[in-house]
């Protein structure tokens, strides 16, 4: 658990987080406090934050714990340094000299400590002095490329001009490094490696944390597995599947706690088609990652490569309600597009197989037969059920959705018969019946307008078809009807609120040009009269009236 602390820790340390870098650290201390490398990383994390007093507590506990250790000097010195000790640093730097004199950091510290200073010297004040900033930020290879920066080589000018405001510019990662080589002292290590704070050294690579032996196996291997996995990624995308399970397996022996390796695998084994592999590869992918807590993504992740190979599974089984299961439950975990998809075509892929298997055209007719039965015994309901099951046994079957429909207008469900009818053409277009359904259950809801459209369009199929003629017959007197105002004042109001919720009638009364037309008719004849010409506005007029919306005197 301490362990697991400390690495917390140079991790919170390494993005920046010093605060955090500090509790990491303060919980793998209480749980291992005689570890002097949690001392000293704690140290740096507080002198990052210029803490000094308390990076210097830590430091002399390190010293105390590891005398023979060079780095807890070089933290001891630091700390001083921060705290404008000199020459307490400079005695610091020189221990450490004695337990390793080849130390690059020791020997810089201990000359800058060693400095000449005047009486009020500031460190931070002096380090921004002179030409010699230019010189040692140029010098070196991590800040070089920052004088390319227009907006860092002016914030540099600034704190050049008023040392004193260097607080302002401190949340700079660019102006902590500078700071750091121009006092010799690093305060932070590259993103995403496991680093301490140390001291400037040489090589332009930080000084890593200090690592266990099998803390630096485990990562090596892990860098191992990483490059298996690249190699693995570049024979997938090349169809060399043999090599990429070769690569991803071997990346899986390195390192078994990233399921990344089993759920890339598992992507192979599926476009080989060896579906049981993949599906036993998400299995341990969701296992061992709900083990290690992995993010909720990359469960749902493997679970939709499940999934998928499930599906083409299926395909054989006939059996698709356990890749549906499994995408389901991949959606739980977080709802991806991707996996919505995968799932509603699974769904619509078993209904389709029902509707497959459960076709029978010869039983279709059977259910018709009995349904016409009941219809001719004014039995609707079993009617409706007998047509339904005919339906189901055949899709495509016009006539079951008609008598179906005419069911529904006995029963006065409109809105179903409606449907039904609207079915009947959409299956066949000639089929004259549906439009005579159709024409009728609009009669009945007082849609006069819409009935006639629908039996002219049927004439154009049988021109000569005397149901269809009837209908335009009736549609036409209840229209005229209703221009010649002989409505009841009762049917005039229940047509006009109906017309109110047509569309058509909405899109009318809110076009400008029409509510303009509309005044000049009660106020304006002559403009009424050349608005007449006009073809469209003709038509929409003639809507209105026929809505019982505008009435003709």
């Amino acid at each position: 658990m301490a362990e697991e602390a400390k690495s917390k820790g140079n991790a919170a340390f390494s993005s920046g987080d010093y605060a955090a870098a500090i509790t990491h650290f303060t919980e793998a201390i209480n749980l291992s406090p005689t570890n002097h490398v949690l001392y000293s990383n704690r140290s740096a994390a507080y002198a990052s934050l210029h803490r000094y007093a308390e990076a210097l507590s830590d430091a002399q506990k390190t010293v105390e714990l590891k005398p023979d250790w060079a780095k807890g000097y070089s933290r001891l010195g630091a700390a001083y340094m921060g705290l404008s000790q000199y020459k307490e640093a400079a005695d610091a730097y020189r221990k450490g000299l004695e337990v390793d004199p080849s130390n690059e950091t020791l020997k810089s510290g201990l000359a800058d400590a060693s400095r000449p200073r005047g009486p009020s010297s500031n460190p931070f004040v002096e380090a921004f002095q002179g030409e010699e900033m230019w010189a040692k930020l140029t010098a070196d290879p991590g800040t070089r490329v920052y004088l390319q920066q227009p907006d860092f080589v002016k914030t540099m000018q600034e704190i050049q001009k008023n040392p004193n405001n260097l607080n302002l510019y401190m949340k700079d990662k660019r102006v902590m490094q500078a700071l750091g080589v121009l006092l010799n002292v690093k305060f932070g290590g590259s993103k995403g490696e496991d680093t301490e704070m140390n001291e400037a050294e040489p090589e332009p690579e930080p000084e890593p944390m200090e690592l266990t032996e099998e803390e630096r196996e485990k990562k090596e291997r892990k860098e191992e597995a990483k490059k298996e996995k690249e190699q693995g990624n570049a024979a997938y995308k090349k169809k060399e599947f043999e090599k990429a399970i070769e690569h991803y397996s071997k990346a899986m022996e390195l390192d078994d706690e990233d399921i990344l390796y089993l759920t890339n695998r598992a992507a192979v084994y599926l476009e080989m088609g060896k579906y049981e592999e993949c599906i036993q590869d998400c299995d341990k992918a969701v296992e061992r990652g709900r083990e290690l807590r992995f993010d909720f993504k990359m469960i749902a992740k493997a679970l939709t490569r499940k999934g998928s190979a499930l599906v083409k599974m299926a395909k054989c089984s006939k059996d698709f309600e356990p890749a549906i299961e499994t995408f389901q439950k991949a959606l739980t975990e977080h709802r991806n597009p991707d996996t919505l998809k995968k799932l509603n075509d699974a769904e619509k892929a078993k209904k389709e197989l029902e509707q497959q298997e459960y076709f029978d055209p010869k039983i279709a007719e059977e259910e018709r037969d009995k349904g016409n039965g009941f219809f001719k015994e004014q039995k609707y309901p079993e009617a409706v059920r007998h047509y339904s099951e005919a339906i189901k046994r055949n899709p495509k079957d016009v006539r079951a959705y008609s008598n179906r429909a005419a069911c529904y207008t006995k029963l006065g469900a409109l809105p179903e018969g409606l449907k039904d009818a609207e079915k009947c053409i959409e299956l066949d277009s000639s089929f004259t019946k549906g439009y005579t359904r159709k024409g009728a259950i609009q009669f009945f809801m007082k849609e006069y307008d819409k009935a006639m459209e629908t039996y002219q369009e049927g004439l154009k199929h049988d021109p000569k078809n005397q149901e269809l003629l009837d209908g335009v017959r009736r549609c036409v007197e209840q229209i005229n009807k209703a221009n010649r105002g002989d409505l009841t004042p009762e049917e005039l109001k229940e047509r006009q609120a109906k017309a109110m919720q047509d569309p058509e009638v909405q899109n009318i009364l809110s076009d400008p040009v029409m509510r303009q037309v509309l005044v000049d008719f009660q106020e304006n004849p002559k403009a009424a009269q050349e608005h007449m010409k006009n073809p469209m506005v003709m038509n929409k007029i003639q809507k209105l009236v026929s809505a019982g919306i505008v009435q003709v005197r």
